[in-house]
């Protein structure tokens, strides 16, 4: 069986989804491996790299695409790709089937094996190839990196002769795999760290890193099946906003990270909160891509209100493409593995495996 890949946009994704150390497990399984050229040089990888281990490099992605039983890609492939894929074959990644329903249909209706990854079941056997917390991990701690760059005074506590410099305050608004993430990073670079989420089972975690968790008089537990935080009541959400507006008045950054599965992300940091912020804060906004959690979040952009800096990528994982990949690549090849039939060497659909009927595009 051959399983291939080719390249991203890479103006909007720089990670790859087989890494030279990967492509010796799917050899190992009988795979042989078909790659477009330059498929990791911006990465650092040459193409001798993976032509050294077997790899069959092609200018053609066209071909990859026809002749590659799986492949494996970081998101939706753009639709003069996906034409060139036929019955039977099977296409790996983070499809989107919240936004990418049309696109899928008609793959669907080709008789095509859709396989998207951030629907993976909240189980042990599923965490070894569970992309969005590999990818959550580093987002989280790369957000608290940029919001500490771009804020203009130092982190840590310091004490010197002339005086002694506060620490700085932080909040982390989800306390996800990246916030929690975040909350380690934050901490470890000197910050003061509070944080806040629906999710009661969350405020142990959050206290076992050292933050301090905020929590709502009343608090329900807003959590679902899944692990993954829902939709609170409007009664919840006033006290949430009598909460966080008196805490950001003291707050100097804030990393936000809240997100809802198949919906636009919760507008949580209000208009008026920011404008009781102190100039010089720095707000980063993880949920851009999905309308952000404050009103005035702008994707790429740095937006200044009444000396607030808000901030929020379309990718920001493009700025750790290499470990990113690494994970990512990890991620894909333990979902083959367990989608693949080492006996018969083809992949077996086994709607009875949780991991497979709940990942698999109907």
């Amino acid at each position: 069986m051959i399983i291939g890949s080719i390249s991203e946009n890479k103006h909007f994704e720089k990670r790859i989804a087989i890494t030279p150390d990967i492509v010796k497990k799917y050899t190992s399984l009988g795979f042989e491996v078909s790659l477009c050229e330059n498929y990791g040089s911006h990465l650092g990888i040459k193409d001798e790299q993976f032509k050294d281990l077997g790899v069959k490099i092609s200018k053609n992605e066209i071909e990859i695409l026809n002749s590659s039983d799986i492949i494996v890609q970081l998101g939706m492939l753009s639709d003069d790709k996906s034409g060139h894929i036929n019955e039977n074959q099977t296409l790996i990644g983070v499809l989107n089937p919240y936004d990418n329903k049309e696109k899928l249909k008609i793959l669907i209706q080709k008789k095509i094996n859709l396989f998207s990854l951030e629907l993976l079941p909240r189980i042990t056997r599923a965490q070894s190839m569970d992309i969005l917390s590999s990818q959550a991990n580093l987002a989280g701690y790369k957000a608290v990196v940029e919001s500490f760059a771009n804020f203009e005074k130092a982190i840590p506590m310091m004490m010197t002769a002339a005086g002694t410099v506060p620490a700085a305050k932080v909040l982390v608004v989800g306390a996800g795999v990246a916030g929690l993430q975040a909350i380690a990073t934050a901490k470890r670079m000197g910050a003061i760290v509070f944080a806040t989420d629906v999710r009661m089972a969350s405020k142990e975690q959050v206290e076992s890193l050292g933050g301090k968790f905020l929590t709502v008089e009343g608090s329900e537990n807003l959590e679902t099946e899944g692990g993954y935080a829902k939709e609170a009541s409007d009664d919840f959400k006033k006290k949430q906003d009598e909460l966080l507006s008196e805490t950001l008045k003291k707050i100097d950054i804030v990393i936000c990270t809240a997100l809802i599965p198949g919906k636009k992300a919760p507008i949580i940091i209000k208009d008026n909160m920011i404008d009781n912020m102190q100039a010089g804060s720095v707000i980063y906004d993880l949920a851009a891509v999905q309308g952000g959690n404050t009103a005035f979040t702008e994707v790429d952009k740095i937006i200044d209100r009444n000396g607030v800096k808000i901030m929020g990528e379309t990718n920001i994982l493009n700025k750790l493409p290499v470990s990113a990949s690494s994970l990512y690549a990890k991620n894909i090849f333990n979902f083959v593995d367990n989608l693949f039939d080492k006996e018969k060497k083809k992949i077996n659909i086994n709607l009875e495996d949780e991991i497979i009927e709940k990942t698999l595009i109907k």
